[in-house]
């Protein structure tokens, strides 16, 4: 992880961060799955096979990628998420045009939400409009419960125990593409790099 975080900090070029960030973060095996090539394979061809994508475009990223957070910089351990990347923009259109209904009652004020689910709506909009989708940022009042009922149940299927990755939850968003993917992760990358700058600064 130091060797990881000196790394990123020496980075001044662009294209250096890119390369970089494809390959620690979005190339290669997972830690979680180091030596387990073919488990790799069949937990990414389950959710392939779930959402109809080919199962390259299904990725685990953060510390179960790399052992540690990319971001906090934490160490992987039995309490961390296993963050998968599902990259489809026909998945991330189908979620978008799901809340359709949803966001006309809103507009004309059809159904009363909580000032805490309008908040966490927000949130849902806000990643959405960054090209990811989190199914699990739906306000409960979202009306299209078989949406998130069908996501949760199954990435529950997945975790702890029920699937190749092992005795860990899974979560999962979808980006609309792997230049959104990308571009996501490299604003975090670049978010550590201007921390520790002004660390060294101070």
């Amino acid at each position: 992880m130091q060797h990881y975080l000196e790394t990123l900090i020496a980075l001044n070029d662009k294209n250096d961060l890119l390369d970089f960030c494809r390959k620690k973060i979005l190339h290669g095996t997972p830690f979680v799955f180091k030596d387990r090539e073919d488990e790799y394979y069949e937990f990414r061809k389950k959710i392939a096979t779930e959402f109809k994508i080919d199962f390259h475009n299904v990725l685990i990223i953060g510390s179960g990628k790399l052992g540690f957070s990319p971001y906090k910089l934490r160490e992987f351990n039995m309490d961390s998420d296993i963050d998968v990347a599902i990259i489809s923009s026909k998945l991330f259109d189908d979620i978008m045009n799901s809340i359709f209904s949803y966001q006309m009652e809103l507009r004309e004020n059809r159904i009363a939400v909580s000032a805490k689910e309008i908040e966490r709506y927000h949130t849902f909009l806000e990643y959405g409009a960054t090209g990811w989708m989190r199914p699990d940022m739906l306000p409960s009042a979202f009306t299209m419960k078989e949406l998130r009922e069908r996501w949760f149940n199954f990435f529950d299927s997945l975790s702890n125990g029920r699937s190749e990755v092992g005795n860990y939850k899974v979560t999962a968003g979808a980006f609309k593409s792997y230049w959104h993917l990308e571009k996501y992760t490299m604003s975090g990358l670049e978010k550590v790099q201007n921390q520790h700058k002004v660390k060294e600064i101070s």
